[in-house]
């Protein structure tokens, strides 16, 4: 009996000291007296939690380091310092391996046109917001998101932010009907405008109806007034079909975009424009021609073959 009684003495007095230091706590603000125990225990407890978060959460941690990418100078060697980090916090499971290979490609890309991103991941899809061609980010506001931003990826233009949230951004994709892009030519500079036909090539229209185009010409984003909405040198895609010219003020072309709008995980959001265009610098490397093989037919003459000048007889 006399042990029950000295216990709940005891937990009396623990509550009545923790009530005594939560009040000293409140009423001491910033200059509290039990600061320090608590930064004592942040030093104590933060690298665990940091390290159990990048454990269970590798890809969002590789995402988060790339949100921080938007320095001008240098911006190609440090987003592949930064690049060859992500690679030691990702698993080796399939997923993570396909991620990554994403989050290198379009920090090559940034790199490339010296473009300032915030990576974001792609969390939601147009049917859920009135069946048009959207992706829903998970960037906004908060991170220095706003409207009429460039949204690209490692293969070129993915769209352009519509909608800003708090924490959440849309984005309007390249081949919705609604979205128009000007283009530029690669070599010949040819300006057009490129609107998108849904899960048909992009239509392009050139402003000179005698340009001459062929099949496997390329485009890339000319780039706006104060690059909003669109930034310079992001590619766009490659002619596919050019309808003949009849002598109209425009022509038409026929674009095969570079990215797959129906495979989109990781993108990233331009935040900051390049100091000059970067032209067609950021156009993958063009494919080399395979060479066509050459057979050549030797004729060996038999033994029984007739000499020049003989007529073979029958036996």
């Amino acid at each position: 009996m006399r042990d029950t009684r000295e216990s709940r003495l005891l937990l009396v007095l623990l509550i009545a000291v923790a009530f005594a230091l939560i009040t000293v706590d409140i009423r001491g603000g910033e200059d509290s007296p039990v600061d320090g125990a608590r930064q004592a225990a942040a030093a104590v407890f933060g690298p665990i939690e940091d390290s159990v978060s990048t454990a269970v959460n590798p890809v969002g941690n590789a995402v988060s380091a790339v949100r921080d990418s938007g320095e001008r100078h240098d911006r190609l060697a440090v987003l592949e310092k930064e690049n060859t980090a992500l690679k030691a916090r990702l698993g080796s499971d399939d997923r993570n391996s396909s991620r990554l290979k994403q989050l290198d490609k379009m920090l090559k890309t940034a790199g490339e046109g010296q473009y300032g991103i915030k990576g974001a991941e792609v969390i939601a899809i147009g049917a859920a917001q009135g069946f048009s061609w959207t992706i829903t980010v998970d960037v906004g506001a908060n991170d220095g998101i706003q409207r009429d931003m460039t949204v690209l990826n490692g293969d070129g233009l993915v769209g352009r932010v519509t909608t800003v949230g708090p924490n959440t951004a849309t984005v309007l994709l390249a081949n919705d009907p609604d979205f128009t892009v000007g283009t530029r030519m690669e070599a010949t500079d040819e300006l057009g405008f490129a609107s998108g036909q849904g899960d048909r090539p992009l239509r392009v229209e050139l402003l000179n109806g005698k340009a001459d185009v062929k099949k496997g010409d390329r485009l890339v984003t000319f780039g706006s007034q104060a690059d909003k909405p669109f930034v310079p040198g992001v590619p766009v895609g490659v002619v596919s079909r050019v309808d003949p010219s009849g002598g109209d003020l425009t022509r038409t072309l026929y674009v095969t975009p570079y990215v797959s709008f129906t495979k989109l995980d990781i993108v990233g959001v331009v935040v900051q424009a390049p100091k000059k265009d970067p032209r067609d610098t950021v156009l993958p490397a063009k494919p080399k021609p395979t060479p066509t093989p050459t057979v050549t037919v030797t004729v060996t003459p038999s033994a029984n073959a007739p000499v020049d000048g003989e007529i073979q007889q029958e036996q």
